[in-house]
């Protein structure tokens, strides 16, 4: 591959974990549809956002975790452009620069959209953070057990919650326990990176939530974040929203089979079958979801 092409810019974006932003803003703008409120120019700049967050994550994370050592020649997970050579060092600072600065500047026609609510720029100061301090700074979060808290928060509350609020300018229960719902859910896909990589982290001294409490955890964390998060949509049926408590369900079939997969093979690359299988059960979650809101809505 040709060095600091574009093809080495789609591997270090990893467009196939970008499908977690566009479900994310799809729930969030579904609730806010449902609640007669939805503004498709304030949906789709959040997604933007969500996007160019979620690009500048990844290419601090591809530059932080090879400076590290975390990213070896004998890495089991998917190819990572920086550690193969795909970029050079001063064209990885520039496209993280780059993509802050666009995240930046969306942000601001958020605001604006919002009727200047500087209170704003608190979360997207604190998702900028993030997006740096995952894997970046003296005490990066994904090192010290804190990357799943991390991804819950900042792959579920904030970007569903805050999609709604920018529509609405409003927040209730049901948007927390929803955002809650896919934050769970998009954690599985930390939880199966962790189990996979707990060897290579040990080693690196990266001490994740796997590496600290062990194998076990891993295993039954990943099967309890799915099934968490289907116990949190049954509780729309409280207020009645039948079709968004029950349709998720046929995600926990797949969800228990890929779970049961990931214990059979246990260890090795051959967990990213895995890996692949859980982000089509993110989607799919995210989709019976989205799809269960707007039919509450128009039944």
């Amino acid at each position: 591959m040709k060095t600091n092409s574009l093809s080495a810019w789609l591997l270090a974006v990893r467009p196939y974990s970008l499908g977690n932003s566009v479900i994310l803003v799809l729930v969030g703008s579904a609730m806010a549809f449902a609640d007669g409120r939805f503004r498709p120019e304030t949906a789709l700049l959040c997604l933007l956002f969500a996007l160019l967050m979620q690009c500048t994550a990844n290419l601090v994370n591809d530059l932080c975790d090879f400076q590290r050592g975390a990213d070896q020649p004998d890495r089991l997970g998917p190819d990572r452009a920086f550690a193969k050579g795909y970029i050079t060092p001063g064209a990885m600072k520039g496209g993280i620069l780059a993509f802050t600065l666009a995240s930046c500047a969306t942000g601001i026609g958020l605001l604006a959209l919002s009727g200047w609510d500087w209170s704003l720029i608190a979360v997207g100061a604190a998702c900028v953070i993030f997006a740096y301090f995952y894997t970046a700074g003296p005490w990066p979060l994904a090192y010290h057990g804190l990357g799943d808290v991390a991804v819950i928060l900042f792959f579920g509350v904030i970007p569903v919650g805050f999609t709604y609020y920018l529509q609405t300018g409003f927040w209730g229960w049901e948007i927390t326990v929803v955002a809650l719902a896919l934050g769970l859910v998009i954690d599985t896909m930390l939880m199966i990176n962790n189990f996979r990589d707990r060897e290579e982290d040990r080693r690196c001294n990266k001490r994740t939530i796997v590496v600290y409490l062990g194998a076990a955890f891993g295993r039954w964390g990943y099967l309890l974040l799915g099934v968490g998060a289907v116990a949190l949509c049954l509780s729309l049926a409280a207020t009645r929203q039948w079709v968004a408590a029950l349709l998720p369900l046929p995600y926990l079939a797949f969800h228990i089979a890929t779970w049961r997969k990931m214990v059979r093979i246990d260890h090795g690359e051959e967990l990213n079958i895995c890996l692949g299988e859980t982000a089509r059960n993110i989607m799919l979650f995210g989709a019976l979801l989205s799809i269960g809101i707007l039919l509450d809505h128009w039944i």
